[in-house]
């Protein structure tokens, strides 16, 4: 602490250029300015200050032994900050972007939250437009897929796999298909993303291409609670992410078909402005979803 002191001194000297002045900013004698100084000078082996009956000057050796001083200075301030941002209570509007389907995964856990930090406003955009994150003063977003923004900050959220699903009563009524090539045979339920308009394209085990899908969908739907209705009612088989479908596949409403070729997934991400210092309000929040979504 003795060094560190000693650095503060040096550079408040070196930026007022004057140890009368630095003296009084760091409520120290004069005297002691110049004494603190000389002693780092002798430790170093290098002269930092010239010094005359007039004036005061950074020498070469002192002007980069500043610049270098005033980064460590920034550095512990910023980590005493940072210490003491940490006790404070998360509170304040929270705006969050993620893809329509999210929901199915946020809602769940936010009466957790909701009760752990009471004073954190959760402004909620549920949107599968690409969000400028920055741009747009969005404070944090879930996406899938590859991260391309490389402004942002991200941490993993977690894995998702895609499943084929249908009623049972469908399978009895259809028959269960074995390969994917069966799939001509049955009404497949397709997803229209609502921003695009293209449709969710079926990967069933890519390593095998004679197995590309091009049977026509017998139904598209541009909403994801649609379409697990209307596979839960027979209308035929979906493609869907597992963690949409989990409670369905609980209580039986669907089972899986194929699932030796389903084998593409994705992982979600958590994205935030990179900052030196994260508030109280993002750093629960990032920190409560990683871990509660997708475990």
């Amino acid at each position: 602490m003795d060094q560190l002191n000693g650095l503060n001194i040096f550079v408040r000297a070196a930026e007022t250029l004057s140890f009368v002045e630095a003296g009084r900013q760091l409520g120290i004698s004069a005297s002691a300015v110049g004494k603190a100084v000389a002693r780092l000078e002798l430790r170093l082996g290098v002269r930092l200050l010239q010094r005359s009956t007039r004036h005061i000057s950074l020498t070469a050796e002192g002007a980069l032994f500043y610049e270098r001083c005033r980064r460590i200075l920034c550095d512990v301030r910023d980590a005493e900050l940072e210490i003491t941002r940490t006790l404070e209570r998360p509170r304040g509007k929270l705006r969050v972007s993620m893809p329509v389907i999210g929901y199915r995964m946020l809602l769940p856990v936010l009466p957790e939250f909701a009760q752990l930090y009471p004073e954190v406003e959760l402004e909620l955009d549920f949107s599968d437009r690409l969000v400028d994150v920055i741009e747009e003063g969005v404070d944090v977003a879930i996406r899938s897929g590859p991260l391309t923004d490389s402004r942002l900050a991200a941490r993993p959220l977690g894995p998702f796999r895609f499943l084929v699903v249908g009623s049972a009563a469908y399978i009895a009524q259809r028959g269960e298909p074995a390969t994917p090539h069966d799939l001509r045979n049955h009404a497949r339920l397709c997803y229209r993303f609502p921003s695009t308009g293209k449709l969710q394209e079926w990967v069933l085990d890519p390593q095998q291409p004679q197995y590309t899908i091009d049977s026509p969908a017998s139904m598209t739907c541009n909403n994801i609670e649609a379409l697990i209705c209307a596979a839960g009612q027979g209308l035929g088989l979906a493609y869907l992410p597992d963690f949409l479908v989990r409670d369905a596949l609980a209580t039986g409403h669907v089972r899986t078909v194929l699932t030796p070729y389903v084998k593409h997934g994705g992982v979600f991400s958590v994205l935030w402005p990179p900052s030196r210092h994260l508030s109280p309000k993002l750093r629960t929040f990032v920190d409560f979803i990683c871990a509660r979504l997708l475990g």
